[in-house]
């Protein structure tokens, strides 16, 4: 069993910057790919960053250059950190895990709470 515990969210202004972090336990198999998606108001859940374990990147076009993901395998740790964030950005962002790596939403099985991200001035 994967849990999967999000940190870092909060408020910040129009073009301002946060860092999130995900903290997962499992076996190290569980989390080998890992990714961050998000979901506002009324709105589906995206994917918006996913990592493998060896360090391959995949984003969704509407926060490439913007967003970064990395990991720490040592802390089985998987950060975004976000700039130039926009208004847009504003939702529950949700840290995810799973063996297989891919970018559509129903390849991963484990999910953690969310961190709430508000974008406003």
């Amino acid at each position: 069993q994967v849990q999967l515990v999000e940190s870092g969210g909060g408020l910040v202004q129009p073009g301002g910057s946060l860092r999130l972090s995900c903290a997962a336990s499992g076996s190290r198999f569980s989390i080998n790919a890992m990714a961050w998606a998000r979901q506002a108001p009324g709105k589906e859940r995206e994917l918006v960053a996913a990592i493998t374990s060896g360090g391959s990147t995949n984003y969704a076009d509407s926060v490439k250059g913007r967003f970064t993901i990395s990991r720490d395998n040592a802390k089985n740790t998987v950060y975004l950190q976000m700039n130039s964030l926009k208004f847009e950005d504003t939702a529950i962002y949700y840290c995810a895990a799973d063996p297989k790596f891919g970018f559509v939403r129903s390849t991963y099985g484990s999910w953690g709470q969310g961190t709430q991200v508000t974008v406003s001035s």
